[in-house]
């Protein structure tokens, strides 16, 4: 059995690309709102633990950045203080003396601190982000070529949503690890050091007073604001569900089945339920935040004034002077703000740490198609295109029965095969085997004797041409939806793959011709003309062998006969193997291989099966079985 494919639960939210998206307000460095840790978060990691090795590889590579910006970080600190200093001497030296000169130097001074700090700040920026920019465009391309090379059972067990959640929001909250958590952990740890060490030295009697007075304000600021921070959440999550009814409700097909439905007004009474609810969280939400302001500006206006009344206090005994006063009220003040950083550390980490864990689940699913370490050197023009099936049996992940049983078929190079059965007789699951979309629990197939499982990926879809029931086309021209299958097709070339599809008449009577774009999955045409399209996408890959699964069902009756004409024309000199919408379609091939259940129960031309007066025959009087 090849090995399973372990995929993290297709209904779970991606929280850490929320998270990302949300925490603008209470994230580090960004504001007093409190980071609460995500249940989630805690739950992610219980399950799939992170190694810390395994973050630090990703940034090896830039280790010498980091340490730059470890240093810038240091740096802007530790001389950002100065700054006080400088005030001191100005308002206690130059100021009471009036020395021009030496108060020109100080006020000098402090300009070049600002002007440091900032050149600073900008280059820290810069540098931080070029490495979460580069360290989140390695992860992203290596999660999207990985999932590429997964099985369509993979695909089908996964929700495209949470796909894209995992490539956007949580690949993107890299950056804001590099650029805003660990850069803010840093800055506010090397702040609140520095600053605490600098009030000391200005005046250790205040600085006791503000290891009393500081906690619980602190403490205060965090409960006012984790009201707000619930509003907001609640706001947002609200926008969330507004912006889905928008989606639902606007786009192509939302708008097809509300109408056919009846469900107009249904619909729209549920998105004015949704907006005044936003509406009431808007205002409790600005309420909150309306008390929070006044809060820290009670609090911010306190803590120097009751500095200044203890530095008048007999305790003191006179001898704390003015500039240092002043200058201590300045460092007391900055120290707030790092402080509530650092007590958000906890719950940043928890969520880095799930933003990594869901990013390496994606990276540690291991795919049942896997692609060969060593695929064998074919030239594909050199293909026959012989098709050999040999003790086929399949079985679907998580299934209890197979879908295949003991399939044993062979075509010829240049045969046909044709493929009926009732809904559910494993068909398409067989076909699919053919172009390796899944590979075979027990057996093999080959082609020319060569195991697909041995061939890369890139030999097989030049050997294997697939045109499947259900089409899709990029939004795009149609030449893009060509070219995806030859790149260097010229317009002669394009034009006689339509032609082929019987859909070049269509195409050149068309303003644009070959430039008119296809719409949101091909809207602008209809089923057959799709269909038709990705005919001629399987025409210019020019495959030895082709796969064609109901690809005339969406087709009319006039429009399928001459298509039909066209395939009958492609398909000699080609292996075909047709899984049959209308039995008149493969009266003419081969072999027909009747399926029951995943098992072959019969096998023979046209004529001897309707002799047989068995399964085929059964099916040729009851056509709508067939498929």
């Amino acid at each position: 059995m090849p090995a399973t494919t372990t995929l993290p639960p297709p209904d779970a939210p991606s929280r850490a690309g929320d998270q990302r998206g949300r925490g603008g307000r209470g994230g580090p460095g960004g504001g007093f709102g409190p980071a609460k840790i995500d249940p989630e978060d805690r739950a992610q990691l219980a399950e799939s633990p992170v190694k810390i090795a395994r973050i630090l590889k990703l940034f090896r590579p830039y280790r010498g950045q980091l340490i730059m910006v470890t240093l810038i970080i240091v740096g802007t600190s530790v001389i950002g203080l100065a700054s006080p200093f400088l005030l001191r001497e100005i308002i206690d030296v130059a100021l009471p003396q009036q020395d021009v000169r030496l108060l020109v130097i100080l006020v000098a001074m402090m300009l070049a601190v600002t002007v440091v700090t900032s050149l600073f700040g900008v280059l820290q920026t810069w540098i931080a982000t070029k490495v979460g920019q580069q360290v989140m465009h390695t992860l992203r391309t290596r999660v999207f070529s990985h999932l590429q090379s997964q099985s369509m059972s993979f695909f089908t067990g996964a929700r495209t949503g949470e796909v894209t959640s995992r490539l956007t929001n949580d690949i993107g909250g890299m950056q804001n690890v590099v650029t805003t958590t660990a850069t803010s952990i840093a800055s506010n740890l090397t702040t609140v050091v520095a600053t605490a060490i600098a009030m000391i030295a200005l005046s250790w009697q205040l600085s006791l007073f503000t290891l009393l007075v500081l906690p619980p304000a602190i403490i205060l600021t965090r409960r006012v604001a984790l009201l707000r921070r619930e509003m907001t959440l609640q706001q947002q999550r609200r926008m969330a569900d507004l912006t889905s009814q928008i989606d639902e409700g606007l786009s192509v097909s939302g708008a097809l089945l509300t109408k056919t439905m009846g469900a107009t007004k249904a619909s729209s009474r549920r998105f004015a339920e949704t907006s005044t609810e936003l509406v009431d969280l808007a205002l409790r939400s600005e309420l909150a935040g309306r008390w929070r302001m006044a809060t820290m500006s009670i609090i911010f206006a306190a803590i120097p004034a009751l500095i200044y009344l203890v530095a008048g206090l007999p305790i003191t005994g006179g001898t704390i002077s003015i500039g240092t006063l002043i200058a201590f009220a300045s460092l007391q003040g900055s120290i707030f703000r790092p402080m509530m950083g650092l007590l958000n550390v906890a719950a940043q980490w928890i969520a880095s740490m799930a933003l990594f864990s869901r990013i390496f689940g994606y990276l540690d699913t291991t795919t049942d198609v896997p692609e060969p370490t060593h695929p064998l050197p074919i030239d594909p023009a050199a293909i026959r295109g012989e098709v050999e099936i040999v003790g086929v049996d399949y079985r679907y992940p998580g299934a209890e029965t197979g879908a295949l049983d003991g399939i044993e078929l062979r075509v010829s190079a240049g045969g046909s095969l044709a493929l009926v059965g009732a809904t559910g007789s494993g068909k398409s699951t067989l076909a699919s085997l053919v172009a390796r979309l899944r590979d075979p629990s027990t057996g093999s197939v080959t082609v020319d004797g060569y195991d697909l499982r041995e061939l890369s990926a890139e030999t097989i879809a030049a050997v294997v041409g697939v045109v499947t029931q259900e089409t899709y086309l990029l939004h795009g021209t149609v030449r893009d939806n060509l070219l995806i299958a030859a790149p260097e097709a010229t317009d002669e070339q394009l034009w006689q793959a339509l032609e082929v599809a019987q859909i070049d008449d269509l195409i050149g009577g068309l303003p644009a011709g070959l430039d008119t774009v296809v719409g949101a999955r091909g809207q602008r045409f209809s089923g057959g003309e799709q269909q038709r399209l990705a005919i001629a996408r399987v025409v210019l890959r020019d495959p030895r062998v082709l796969v064609l699964d109901e690809a005339t069902s969406a087709l009319d009756n006039a429009t399928e006969r001459r298509l039909q004409t066209a395939l009958d024309a492609l398909s000699r000199g080609r292996t075909t193997i047709t899984i049959a919408h209308r039995l008149s379609t493969i009266e003419h091939a081969d072999q027909i291989a009747v399926l029951d259940h995943g098992r072959v129960i019969e096998l023979g031309a046209d004529a001897d099966l309707r002799a047989r007066a068995g399964a085929y025959a059964q099916l040729a009087g009851d056509p709508v079985n067939v498929s």
